[in-house]
């Protein structure tokens, strides 16, 4: 049974940053494409990056130039470095894999940005 488990969540004040971390375990196969999504109370789960196995990045527009994606086929694992954090960046974080139309998600990670 493919599962991954997202950790590295916190609580962060305005400005800071933190690193997600998402592994895999139970897969006999690299994920295409690995993302991280968010979904913030009340509203709905929202992309915030994606990288496929080649190493081409994609990024939400509220994210871009402060967050990097990165991924270690090796491992499948997938890692979402967050600067600048705004109040506005406070979800709940949860990773995704991707294998030839199928879609495998975490838990999430809760991240809240606060003063």
């Amino acid at each position: 049974q493919v599962q991954l488990v997202e950790s590295g969540g916190g609580l962060v004040q305005p400005g800071e940053s933190l690193r997600l971390s998402c592994a895999t375990s139970g897969s006999r196969f690299t994920f295409n494409n690995m993302s991280w999504y968010r979904q913030a109370p009340g509203k709905e789960r929202e992309f915030v990056a994606g990288i496929i196995s080649g190493g081409n990045k994609k990024y939400a527009d509220a994210v871009t130039g402060r967050f990097g994606i990165s991924r270690n086929n090796a491992k499948n694992s997938v890692y979402l470095q967050m600067n600048s954090l705004k109040p506005e960046d406070t979800a709940v974080y949860y990773c995704k894999g991707s294998y030839w139309g199928h879609d495998y998600w975490g838990q999430g990670t809760q991240v809240t940005v606060s003063s």
